[in-house]
This record gives structure tokens, sequence and C-alpha cells, in this order.
């Protein structure tokens, strides 16, 4: 399923950018297609990975197995919603709400049951799931009070992106870039105990701040900073050569960081005014999230096709997957901020890069791993 939820990621970004160009839809469903169909399940469907790797715990049931299921669902209902007009996307958020809730109670009891102390790369997948939970209670909430709906909508929309899906990103990049490159990082789990509760304070003041007070997300941006930063200077110390490879995942989960930075500071400008939401939210998609999963995707495709021992199989694929990877990056990243500025075409370079890695994994399937499923 995995496997499933990560090409259908891939091909709403693909459906995004398209529809971006040919502007047939409003930008709200637009981005929705990218956030609610595409990243969202994805998210759900990656945890359900690493909650039992990080409680040293058994494999979840097949029940907990389909929520992500259950949440595509919801997203794809939240996006025809918006496709169409319809204004009222209570259904969507509720059922959304349900599997949400279900996922952090599956990760408290991972937590309670974890062999040793559980690593605090949960904590942030719970602060995570927290975060969906308010952002989908403001979408209730919009139906309450409609009078209330634009500063609802903005709070909405920082706890998703910066809040269950960036605390999220950057829990798991801490996680999976040292095994990308081959290098431990003892601090890693010292920084995820000390750094959630700025990069948590930092997401809720942001949104309140984008809501109903500017200042406040000044200040949030003040507070993600400090983890970012830390995360920054000890990957330079301990992954530069490792990053700055031409072939890899690496380079391209180094650049979803990167691109994080750059949109903290145009979520600034959106607070003040200064800078076009629909155009900041595309720059999320295109800089941060497209070199995050298809970073994310070269390392863990292997692994989720053909579980077990790693071989060298697994380590080609990695490599076809990989190849290329920091000039993929480098597109991703400048379009995406091409974009945040308002140059729209811009999009071009990120829509390159998605093509090329498109091929690349049309031809490693084909080549590989459908090869092996059927037994060949």
């Amino acid at each position: 399923m995995l496997i499933i939820l990560v090409l259908l990621a891939v091909a709403s970004f693909a459906g995004t950018i398209v529809l971006f160009q040919l502007q047939v839809l409003a930008p709200a469903a637009v981005l929705h297609l990218a956030l609610a169909v595409g990243v969202m399940p994805l998210i759900l469907g990656a945890m359900s990975h690493f909650v039992p790797v990080l409680s040293r715990s058994a494999t979840p049931h097949w029940a907990m197995r389909l929520l992500p299921l259950l949440m595509l669902v919801a997203g794809a209902l939240a996006f025809f919603s918006l496709a169409v007009g319809h204004q009222d996307y209570t259904a969507a958020a509720s059922l959304a709400f349900g599997v949400a809730v279900l996922f952090a109670v599956w990760i408290v009891r991972r937590a309670a049951v974890a062999v040793g102390s559980p690593h605090p790369c949960l904590y942030w997948y719970l602060a995570a799931i927290g975060c969906l939970l308010l952002a989908l209670l403001a979408v209730i909430a919009m139906a309450a009070w409609p009078q209330h709906y634009p500063s609802l909508k903005r709070f909405h929309l920082h706890l998703n992106t910066l809040g269950f899906v960036g605390l999220t990103a950057v829990a798991t990049l801490q996680v999976l870039l040292p095994t990308v490159v081959a290098r431990s990082d003892p601090q890693a789990a010292t920084r995820l105990r000390l750094h959630l509760k700025w990069a948590l304070g930092g997401t809720l003041l942001i949104a309140l701040g984008a809501a109903w007070y500017a200042p406040l997300a000044y200040l949030g941006c003040a507070l993600w900073a400090l983890p970012l930063l830390q995360l920054g200077r000890s990957w330079r110390r301990l992954s530069a050569g490792g990053i700055l490879r031409r072939d890899g995942a690496a380079s391209s989960l180094a650049a979803a960081y990167a691109g994080l930075c750059i949109v903290l500071l145009f979520g600034a400008g959106h607070a003040s005014g200064s800078v076009n939401s629909a155009d900041t939210l595309f720059a999320f998609i295109l800089a941060f999230l497209l070199p995050l999963v298809t970073g994310a995707a070269s390392q863990l495709l292997p692994v989720w096709f053909r579980p077990g021992m790693q071989t060298a199989w697994h380590e080609q694929v990695r490599q076809q997957l990989g190849a290329g990877g920091a000039y993929r990056a480098g597109l991703f990243l400048f379009g995406g901020l091409a974009v945040g500025l308002g140059w729209h075409a811009g999009i071009m370079l990120t829509l390159a890069a998605l093509l090329m890695f498109l091929w690349q994994l049309a031809a490693t399937l084909r080549r590989h791993l459908i090869g092996y499923h059927s037994g060949t």
C-alpha cells in the first residue's frame, strides 16, 4: 500500500502543476489535490512504517494499515467539494478528524508498550497529528461561524503545512538522512527531544498570528528557526560530503530542508500581507514537498517493495532512482522560490524535474520492481 501512496502522491503533484498552469480550478482545490489527496494519506502511511521502528514494537494490525486509505477518501472528498464550489467541507473534515484521532491513539499506545524509551521522533509525530486535529476542527468551525471564515482558513492552513507536514518532515529527516549518507548522527535524538517545544510553539504562534495577530507569527518564525538552524549546523558537520553528491537521495532531502527555511520566510511575509497566500502555498509544495517526497521515495521504495535484509538489489534500485538527485533538487528549489516570489513561469523548472523523476521511476519499476514481483 505504501508504494501505491507514493505513486499517488507523485501523480497528485503532477496534476497540481498542470492545473496550476491551466487555471481551470480554484487555487484552493488545486492545493488540496497535492496536500489532502497526495500528502496527507502518504504521511499516515509513512508513520505506520516508522512508528513500530521508533517504538520497537510489532507491525501494525491490518485495520491500522487501512487508515491512510480512509484519509485518502477524506482528502478526495475535500478536493471534489472545492472543485465544484461546494462550501460545506464538514463531511470531509469530520472523516479526516476521526481517522486522525484513531491514529493518535495508536501512537500513544505504541509509546506506552515500547521496549525501553520510545525514540523522541515519536512525539514529533504525535504533535503533528495534534496540529492536524486542530486544523480539522478549524474547518468544522467554519460552518458554525462563517463570519470568522478568513481567519479560521489561515489558522487551518498553517497548522496543516508547518504543523502536520512540517513537524513530521523535520523529525523524519533527522532519522532518515543519516541512513542515506551511511553516517550516524549521535545528537539526533537529543535535538529532537529538546527542540519539539520550539517547533510546536512556533507553529502555533505562526497559525495564530496569520489568523488574528501578525506579530505572533514573527515570534513563531523565530522559534522555528532555532531547531532548523541547529539541524543545518549538525548536517554540515556530519554529512556535508554526502549531501553535496550529484546522485542519491541526500541532496533532495537537504533541498527539502532548504525549501522549508525559504517557505518559513514566505510565511512571515504572508502574515504581514506582503506575499500572496496562494503563491506561498505553491512554493511550499514545489520547494519543500517535491524534494522531500522524491528523496524519501528514492531511499524507501526498495525497502517497501522488498522488505527484509538489504541486498545489492536494493542498492541498485536506490542508485537508479537517485541518479541526478542534485539536479532535480536544484530545479525543485529554484522553481518553488520563483513561484513564491510571483514569477509563475518558474513552475516549468519544477515540472522538468518532476518529469525527470517520473521517467526514472517508470523505468525502474518496469526494469526491476515489476520483474521481481512477477518472479523474473
